[in-house]
């Protein structure tokens, strides 16, 4: 995915230290470790809280943007709102579920789920789905109210 160097790099400019940043975030150094370095894909909340400490957006974590922040961004994320602007994203592009969950390599039901509300979004998809449809990642988690890529 390549987020994790971003992450690196972002937390080393301020200076904070790769046990402090895991600790911080609740975490063991080991565990957080292999968030950095991709070797475990970092679940979306640790992800929303590294962001949120190192005051950058996810679209700049995951090299959509070199722009660090947005202005008026929001630090909590709204489900209701994720689920709505996932639908939206689908329909304008035309997909299915079951097209979209062809695309992710999972299956319909997960696709429904993120919909739904029932299950939030993993980082894996939530990458794939800005990167590959040029979409604001903090724009679908409901951080931004317009799609600034």
């Amino acid at each position: 995915m390549f987020y994790g160097t971003k992450l690196r790099h972002t937390r080393e400019r301020i200076g904070i230290k790769q046990k402090d940043f895991a600790s911080e975030l609740n975490l063991s150094n080991s565990l957080y470790c292999k968030y950095e370095s991709e070797y475990q894909i970092i679940p979306i909340k640790y992800l929303i809280e590294a962001v949120n400490i190192l005051d950058v957006s996810i679209d700049y974590i995951f090299d959509n943007t070199e722009q660090k922040q947005y202005k008026n961004i929001k630090k909590e994320i709204d489900r209701k709102i994720i689920n709505q602007r996932l639908k939206e994203f689908r329909k304008n592009n035309g997909l299915t579920q079951l097209e979209l969950s062809k695309i992710l390599k999972i299956g319909k039901s997960t696709v429904a789920e993120f919909e739904r509300g029932r299950n939030l979004i993993s980082t894996g998809y939530l990458y794939k789905i800005s990167k590959d449809y040029k979409i604001s990642a903090d724009y679908i988690l409901g951080r931004i109210d317009k799609n600034m890529i």
